[in-house]
């Protein structure tokens, strides 16, 4: 495809409009190709203001970004505008050079420009008071490998050993040791290896940053709590994406993860996943749980690509989704065990043998009760097939989750029908997860007609389903990264 040639204006006397959310590579490429032309434009992000994105769904009938106007006339999203003929480009570029923003141009935010700024919600408590405790303590050389019958444990100590230690360092009395030692395991800086409450006796414990070294979050002692698990994530999440979308391509096209590494606001969030290490998941609603652990995959996929980049092939990404973790409330949790575990209501993944939690296993108290197929369309697997990125908050996560289904649905990588061939080709993700969808065809296309937002491809499936045998297939799954490696 030719270069295009810029066009050279200082000034337009209407205006050029483009509706975007941040972390969205189609918006990047639609401002890129904009930017390119030498055109100036108007971004507004919806995400910031939910009046104007409510009037933007009403006049485009789409829940899909980018949306772009050219004065009040709708182009459309990023594939039609790439669509355009040269023709139908210069007449748009010709009557915002020469035409005056209409009455009826769709809206933009108040001219006041707020600077953007790293998220300000408080998401830490006061510094723990047994913090300094802990840091000592991890200078001990208490801390050590120890054999239980035929395994070796590393960085492990005993009860005893433990509770001695304060004595001797501490000035405690035996019973003030061991009370201190419980108390240390009730806030979540220790865990016992029997999985059971402290004891004063040869059982192995580990503090909770050595729980697992493969967790991105491990190694560090978490001397803070956290106020909010919900409020955490959602400023877990727009640091991540403020960082994705400071290092695209200038054309949307690729994500420098290299560099994202040795930026101040990666290290800022690292602090903040550290914090998860002490996060009390015991009595968070099933909206509060969405919304968290919909946040930390997301985050989580990106912090995984950045230290250990993006999985290459089949086998390369089951080892990423089934060994990239975190240590949550002082368990660990890889992203298979977030998606389906947790979010899945614990159904076996694809290529699972068995349920990510076992009857005993601590972490099935962080799943949600039954499955919420909803989740599909919110989580990020990095991958170019994947639904767009987004924050999400625990007090409207149905609507949120709603709104990102809708907009999937609406797009051609999400949902096509042909009412002459009686066929709707749908993402793969409704075949490898059918029985989250019903487990029926009748099921799944009902529930995809439900979820689709008013539209013509909406019309088309009730002419479709009103008359019966409809054929149905998979689009192609693009497991292309966008990494710049």
């Amino acid at each position: 495809m030719e270069p295009e040639e810029p066009v050279i204006m200082h000034e337009l006397a209407g205006r050029i409009t483009v509706y975007t959310i941040r972390g969205c590579l189609h918006c990047l490429r639609a401002k890129a190709r904009l930017t390119n032309l030498g055109l100036p434009f108007i971004e507004v992000n919806i995400q910031e203001d939910p009046v104007i994105h409510r009037k933007i769904v009403d006049l485009t009938g789409r829940l899909t970004v980018p949306q772009i106007y050219f004065n009040n006339i709708h182009v459309g999203g990023q594939d039609d505008f790439q669509k355009l003929s040269k023709e139908e480009l210069d007449k748009l570029i010709d009557t915002v050079r020469n035409v005056p923003v209409p009455p009826d141009a769709p809206p933009i935010p108040e001219p006041e420009k707020v600077e953007e700024q790293v998220p300000k919600e408080e998401v830490k408590s006061e510094r723990d008071e047994h913090a300094d405790l802990v840091m000592e303590f991890k200078q001990s050389n208490i801390i050590g490998n120890h054999w239980s019958g035929l395994k070796m444990y590393p960085k492990t100590f005993t009860g005893k050993k433990l509770v001695s230690w304060l004595i001797a360092h501490k000035s405690l009395d035996k019973t003030e040791a061991i009370e201190m030692a419980k108390d240390l395991t009730t806030r979540k800086f220790l865990n016992p290896l029997s999985g059971k409450g402290f004891d004063d006796s040869d059982a192995l414990y580990r503090l909770v940053e050595h729980d697992s070294a493969s967790a991105l979050n491990s190694g560090v002692t978490a001397e803070y709590g956290t106020v909010s698990a919900a409020g955490h994530s959602e400023v877990m999440r727009d640091l991540i994406l403020k960082l994705f979308s400071e290092h695209i391509t200038p054309d949307g096209k690729l994500v420098d993860y290299k560099s994202m590494r040795k930026s101040t606001i990666f290290e800022t969030y690292c602090q903040l996943a550290t914090q998860l290490q002490r996060l009390d998941l015991e009595n968070l609603t099933r909206e509060e749980k969405l919304a968290f652990f919909i946040n930390v995959y997301n985050a989580l996929v990106i912090h995984g690509i950045i230290t250990q980049g993006s999985p290459k092939n089949m086998w390369q990404r089951y080892k990423f989704f089934n060994s990239v973790s975190y240590v949550i409330g002082a368990e660990v949790f890889t992203l298979q065990d977030i998606e389906n575990g947790v979010l899945r209501g614990n159904r076996k993944g694809l290529a699972q043998i068995m349920k990510p939690f076992s009857k005993g296993d601590p972490r099935l108290k962080a799943a949600l009760g039954e499955v919420e197929p909803l989740i599909h369309f919110a989580l990020n697997c990095g991958v170019l097939s994947c639904p767009p990125i987004k924050t999400y908050t625990a007090k409207e996560i149905d609507k949120q989750l709603k709104i990102s289904a809708a907009a999937f649905l609406d797009g051609s990588d999400g949902c096509q029908v042909d009412v002459s061939k009686k066929e709707v080709r749908l993402s793969q993700i409704f075949k490898w997860y059918k029985i989250d969808f019903g487990g029926t065809d009748e099921k799944l296309l009902n529930w995809v007609f439900e979820h689709l937002g008013d539209s013509p491809k909406k019309k088309a499936l009730k002419e479709l389903l009103d008359h019966g045998s409809i054929k149905i297939s998979n689009l192609p799954y693009d497991w292309s990264t966008n990494s710049k490696d």
